[in-house]
């Protein structure tokens, strides 16, 4: 729930974050519109200059696109993430298209990425989105393999699960699907320790920040239906908000996209409050809501637990529905999704995994066996993170979301590409990787410590991007 272990960067259209060795040769650019405007954008990037940046946007978006988000915004996202970044060095071009270029791409750290540039379908081929999202060392190594045939990839996949499970690296369940049609869908480890219970494929796991898809999901589900603007600012809906410069300076568009400056709720607060107090949205302002902003809404960026609390508690007021029954309403059962939800730690539910960490007290206690999380999490989870889901159901929102069964165009621009997305906090971690290669999805959800289902979630995205 306290971290996303990638970050899609919608550079383009709102906003919205492993070592391989080294590119041999000089990288070359595709000689086509699309890969000339990808190679303007690095370089208008490496070169630190608002000016390069700002002629790289009007020259290389559609005026539709950059009307979206202001010059000036879109100017604080780039300061942010080359602070971060450093620099963007592209090491190896792995997908091309009319519509997508990808590239491997190694910042000024040395941290891999995975770099997509998505295009308008017209002769212009205007950019449309930028997203980026990091690999882990042995995915960016996967990258740079050669080509595999479906069988070798699927016999892989299959053979590095075993060796996780085997290792007890991994516990839990992995969905690999093509298409609509699910191809892997296998479980290993324990459900519950204490009484030796094995997880099945249809187990529920707890799904950490990948709650937040749901959310922006259901605001955008609002905004198409005129129930909310994405500028509205706070004191809209939450008049009795307690930080009043929030309340009437920042946007829904902020909260979406974390440029609000509001903070976490994980903290000091949160380590000694009682967790069976944190049951309900309200519950959980106590933690961050008063706090100072960090900086100015729209000036910079910071992962923001507490800002998408505040967007459920917006879904609930601008929808007349609790936020718990709109998103089951409006997203889990038109998806077909009949086993997510928010479930309440000390309610009994059936197949349900239990977490176990190594990370009770956020100390290192790697030698030692692992515990239960129970005393780690709230009694229930949020609108930022915490509820249950299976890999099945993952799968169903993901086919829902690209169908456009969710969304109207907020769907093609929010979530059009490959996308990534996944959460984690002791005992819990969960990916989901939409279009992962071109028709390929891919669940991973374990109950372990992170990194144990996102770096397999990568593994097997980075062995089938190399799919002939």
């Amino acid at each position: 729930m306290n971290s996303l272990k990638k970050i899609v960067l919608f550079v383009a259209i709102s906003a919205c974050f492993g070592l391989a060795a080294p590119g041999k040769g000089k990288f070359e650019f595709p000689s086509t519109p699309q890969g000339k405007r990808a190679a303007a954008y690095f370089s208008a990037f490496n070169s630190g200059s608002d000016q390069a940046m700002a002629a790289f946007l009007k020259e290389n978006f559609s005026s539709e696109t950059l009307k979206r988000v202001s010059l000036d915004e879109r100017l604080a996202r780039f300061h942010g993430f080359r602070q971060q970044a450093q620099s963007l060095t592209p090491e190896k071009l792995f997908r091309e298209t009319g519509e997508k270029v990808s590239f491997l791409v190694r910042d000024g750290q040395g941290e891999m990425l995975e770099f997509t540039f998505q295009f308008e379908k017209n002769a212009s081929a205007m950019i449309t989105t930028i997203m980026a999202a990091p690999i882990d060392a042995e995915a960016a190594a996967d990258l740079a393999g050669p080509p595999l045939s479906r069988e070798e990839v699927l016999g892989r996949i299959r053979a590095v699960l075993a060796e996780r499970s085997q290792a007890d690296m991994f516990s839990g369940v992995v969905l690999v699907a093509h298409d609509d049609q699910v191809i892997i869908h296998e479980a290993r480890g324990l459900s519950s320790m204490e009484y030796s219970v094995a997880n099945r494929p249809d187990t529920r796991f707890n799904l950490g920040s990948i709650n937040k898809l749901f959310t922006r999901v259901a605001i955008g589900q609002l905004a198409e239906k005129g129930k909310l603007s994405l500028e509205d600012k706070i004191e809209k809906f939450l008049p009795d908000y307690p930080n009043r410069e929030a309340a009437q300076k920042v946007s829904v568009r902020q909260l979406l996209d974390m440029s609000s400056g509001i903070g976490d709720f994980f903290g000091d607060k949160y380590r000694k409050l009682p967790k069976d107090r944190i049951r309900d949205l309200p519950d959980y302002l106590e933690l961050f809501a008063s706090e100072p902003l960090l900086f100015q809404p729209g000036s910079s960026r910071r992962y923001s637990n507490g800002g998408y609390i505040v967007l459920g508690l917006i879904v609930a007021k601008a929808s007349g529905q609790s936020y718990w029954d709109y998103v089951r309403d409006h997203i889990y059962i038109p998806a077909g999704m009949t086993a997510t939800g928010h479930l309440e730690a000390d309610v009994p539910a059936a197949n349900v995994a239990g977490g176990y960490t190594r990370n009770w007290d956020e100390g290192d206690h790697e030698k030692e066996p692992r515990r239960s999380n129970i005393y780690t999490r709230p009694a229930r989870g949020s609108s930022a993170g915490g509820g249950y889901s299976t890999a099945l159901d993952l799968f169903k929102f993901s086919l829902a979301l690209r169908a456009g069964k969710l969304l109207g165009p907020l769907g093609k621009e929010w979530f059009g590409g490959p996308q990534a997305y996944a959460g984690g906090a002791p005992g819990i971690n969960a990916e989901l990787d939409m279009d992962a290669a071109p028709g390929w999805t891919v669940v991973v959800m374990g109950n372990y410590d992170p990194p144990a289902a996102s770096s397999l979630a990568q593994k097997i995205s980075g062995l089938l991007k190399r799919l002939r």
